[in-house]
């Protein structure tokens, strides 16, 4: 056996017994995007909201500057995953149409995200106390406030979307640990259900960021064949 024929073998051999570290990329972007969303909502709580100018000087535009930033970091690291999941994972699983599903509802969330989160951050420039304060209207606010009711919610469809992918890799394909599968089925049941039976189009984002952190972290310290 030549030389480099036993460096490719012992390198491969490291990576066989070594653990994959990619998967933080979503353990990472499902906390910034669980603070992102439900810490700092900013929102004031009640059934009705009074459009007048008391509105907006009760609020802070802190929470949603601060969501910004929290997302559009959730949004580089949904991104990250996304790329390293093409890079290590498709190769591998070519022929399975899940495994090329998952990056695409990365994707099609990390767009969506950025356009929900920078509507926060909108809101908190123009807003009483903001850096661009009087640039609009009591009414021109309004249409950013009813913007942020569910913009940082809805963009999380996508990542449920990868979520039901990565359920049918880990029930059917058993590419990924079982239980990690089972986990996977409860955003997507809870989304269809809430959808179909409430007519809510935010209720993506009530689970889906927590599901990126439990996965990542059990595809990272796990088992699953596409880490190995």
């Amino acid at each position: 056996m030549s030389q480099l024929d036993t460096q490719t073998t012992t390198g491969a051999g490291a990576r066989s017994t070594g653990r994959a570290h990619w998967p933080l990329y979503a353990a990472g972007a499902g906390v910034l995007g669980f603070v992102a969303t439900m810490v700092l909502d900013g929102r004031t709580s009640g059934v009705g909201v009074e459009v007048s100018e008391k509105l907006f000087t009760d609020l802070s535009p802190l929470p949603y500057r601060l969501s910004m930033l929290f997302g559009y970091g959730a949004v580089v690291l949904l991104l990250l995953f996304a790329a390293s999941w093409r890079r290590h994972v498709e190769p591998r699983l070519q022929d399975s149409t899940a495994a090329h599903l998952v990056p695409m509802g990365l994707l099609a969330s990390a767009a969506g995200l950025t356009y929900g989160y920078g509507w926060k951050g909108a809101l908190g420039l123009y807003m009483p106390g903001g850096l661009e304060e009087g640039s609009y209207d009591t009414q021109g606010l309004y249409v950013y406030y009813l913007l942020n009711d569910f913009g940082s919610f809805i963009g999380w469809l996508g990542v449920v979307v990868a979520a039901g992918a990565v359920a049918w890799m880990g029930l059917r394909e058993r590419t990924v640990s079982r239980w990690i599968g089972v986990v996977s089925v409860l955003p997507v049941l809870q989304t269809t259900l809430m959808v179909v039976g409430l007519g809510v189009p935010g209720v993506p984002g009530l689970l889906a960021h927590v599901w990126l952190v439990v996965a990542g972290l059990g595809l990272a310290l796990g088992r699953s064949t596409i880490t190995r």
